[in-house]
């Protein structure tokens, strides 16, 4: 009788876990699924969010849309109107003008840090190098795939000072710059390749100054690019 009983508590236990599992997985998917859909504009700025919509859209339950919903707000992603339904955030030029401030702070100091740190990720840093060498010198990729590598650099970097704060920042501040932008610029995309390439160099080379300098340059070439995108708009 007491074998049964144990035997009915493991089964039960592994059953727990495994809805457990189950639902942090539903829960993942449904944050990555929304949170792409966000940045690509599938789900522009004002829309508004609500739960039994998105959970139709993306076939899961809404507890897993409602779990992904909250991790978008605390990422600055989703808005959440006084008295009404969540909405995806409205990014204001003056706000990515403060963003891209604020990340010319951080990031030029990443850079430095990164330079002089102990242990580099060469064999990362380099296989980068080559990608944007690629990029430049070859087809262009298409905007994810650009997007993707830009991400991985601004995050090894940020990875490399060892401090976990500095480094969801800056994952935080890109964010919201792509929100905007949506890395659709065509005009920055040789030319923040090959800032790419001299900030690898920098680092490579230990000269903590470079990298901050090369970290500027480009900074302040995405900002100048976003200020004449917005002047052919309007």
């Amino acid at each position: 009788m007491v074998r049964h009983d144990l035997a009915m508590i493991v089964r039960t236990s592994g059953a727990a876990m495994n809805d457990s599992s189950d639902a942090s997985t539903l829960g993942q998917s449904a944050y990555a699924r929304l949170r792409q859909m966000i940045l690509a504009g599938a789900l522009p700025a004002g829309t508004r969010l609500q739960e039994q919509a998105l959970a139709e859209r993306l076939g899961v339950s809404r507890t897993p849309v409602r779990e992904a919903i909250g991790r978008l707000h605390a990422e600055g992603l989703v808005a959440r109107p006084s008295g009404g339904a969540p909405v995806v955030h409205r990014i204001t030029v003056s706000e990515v003008m403060e963003i891209l401030h604020v990340r010319r702070l951080l990031e030029c100091d990443a850079a430095r840090q990164a330079a002089l740190a102990p242990h580099l990720p060469v064999e990362g840093l380099l296989e980068l190098r080559s990608v944007f060498r690629g990029f430049c010198e070859g087809e262009r990729p298409t905007p994810e795939e650009h997007i993707a590598f830009d991400d991985r650099l601004h995050r090894l970097i940020a990875q490399t000072c060892g401090s976990n704060l500095l480094s969801e920042l800056i994952e935080t501040l890109k964010l919201k710059t792509r929100m905007f932008d949506k890395g659709s610029i065509p005009e920055r995309f040789e030319p923040g390749c090959r800032e790419h390439i001299e900030i690898i160099d920098a680092v490579l080379a230990r000269d903590g100054d470079r990298a901050a300098a090369a970290m500027h340059v480009h900074l302040e070439g995405a900002r100048a690019g976003i200020i004449a995108h917005l002047s052919r708009l309007f």
